[in-house]
């Protein structure tokens, strides 16, 4: 039976990113099986009182209830810890609620959040319609309007905030340029990854305190199930830990199985799909009804030399804007054949989506425009299809 003794052994034999996505186990029972199994209990068994009573008062290390944690759950954890060089994580339900989850537990009434003006539909609304009535305030900056982040810090603030790349509009952001900042005014850097995956960029290499992932995304890569991790620094995640097992939005057993399975293949499914994103977007940029494209690894990208100083590769997601505005789009849209219509992303297939419509469908239109979602705005998520086939399904639909 393999114990987490030997798979220390191997994980200190082999720092190599894709031997620790797949060494990286839970140990096995008594069947000695070489898949790690499915433990859907909501409960564990206790020999007696005293196990009971030094469990629960944490003298003892073990699994007490799946809502606190799982041998599921922690093997997946334990892969993203790896992954990202973090020494402690929690997972949720989803990628959202890891993003919540975060926020209430380092925030409290009267703090301050400095934030990209840049981030993901729902959680420009958490700062916008849900922090206000708790007393809690954000101020945004622009992508391209960094250098007035410190005037935007007051005594009240807890944390910078980013996506890098962004949602929808892949812009990057340069994490040791932020890092710097929230060092010399003593706050925390938090970056949501989702974009890039722990293969692509570790933050916390370049400073972070904290670094969240949208699981549902890449790290799950065919679109089947949801799942949200936070990782990073060990006293910061206790807490997290401790409001979350109080407020329940842990993610499954089951989800965690499944999102451990496909980060053994993490590698080696983005290596394609960063190839594929790449090809879409030089082939976009010479389309005549194209009117922009912005991939991180394409020269014409205006922080072209940051992604390649902090990125592996220029990630799976591609952006441009279709010529016609909202009759442009729409036609775009609804001569798509092959590739689907979704709100989704990181699928083993591709995926077009209007943000305009749909992830950011409830942001203020000043905060769209300021962000540079177009009505005629496209974002793509590359899939493992062939490429040709990909790109004839595109040229049909512009032309």
């Amino acid at each position: 039976m393999k114990t987490n003794a030997d798979v220390e052994k191997i994980i200190e034999m082999s720092k190599k990113f894709e031997t620790l996505a797949i060494r990286t186990q839970t140990e096995t029972t008594q069947f000695s099986e070489h898949s790690v199994p499915l433990y859907l209990t909501s409960g564990f068994v206790f020999d007696d009182a005293e196990e009971m009573r030094a469990s629960f008062a944490e003298e003892k290390q073990r699994d007490l209830y799946s809502r606190y944690s799982n041998p599921n759950v922690n093997e997946f954890v334990d892969k993203i810890c790896a992954m990202e060089g973090a020494e402690s994580g929690y997972a949720f339900a989803s990628g959202m609620a890891a993003v919540f989850s975060t926020f209430a537990t380092l925030l409290d009434a009267g703090d301050h959040v400095v934030s990209c003006s840049s981030v993901f539909g729902a959680t420009h609304g958490l700062f916008t319609k849900y922090f206000p009535k708790w007393n809690i305030e954000c101020s945004y900056f622009n992508i391209d309007e960094v250098e007035t982040i410190e005037n935007l810090i007051k005594p009240n603030t807890k944390f910078i905030y980013a996506e890098t790349p962004t949602n929808p509009g892949v812009d990057v952001l340069d994490l040791d340029f932020l890092s710097a900042i929230c060092k010399k005014h003593n706050i925390l850097l938090v970056i949501d990854n989702c974009f890039a995956t722990p293969y692509l960029q570790n933050p916390i290499k370049h400073g972070a305190d904290l670094v969240i992932h949208s699981a549902t995304k890449l790290i799950d890569g065919q679109g089947r199930v949801l799942g949200g991790v936070t990782v990073g620094k060990k006293e910061l995640i206790r807490e997290i830990y401790l409001f979350s097992r109080l407020t329940g939005p842990s993610m499954s057993p089951f989800n965690a199985w499944v999102l451990s399975k496909s980060l053994e293949t993490l590698a080696v499914r983005t290596e394609k799909h960063c190839e594929n994103a790449l090809k879409i977007a030089e082939y976009l940029e010479n389309h005549p009804k194209v009117k922009w494209v912005k991939y991180p690894f394409l020269k014409s990208h205006p922080k072209y030399d940051v992604a390649k100083k902090q990125m592996r590769l220029g990630g799976t997601i591609v952006a441009f804007e279709v010529e016609g505005g909202v009759a442009g789009g729409r036609a775009f849209f609804d001569n798509i054949k092959m590739c689907s219509l979704s709100a989704n992303l990181g699928d083993t297939r591709t995926i077009v989506t209007h943000p305009a419509s749909t992830t950011h469908a409830k942001v203020e239109p000043e905060v769209k425009a300021a962000v540079g979602i177009t009505d005629g705005s496209v974002r793509i998520s590359a899939g493992l299809e062939h490429i040709d086939d990909i790109i004839a399904d595109l040229k049909q639909a512009l032309g």
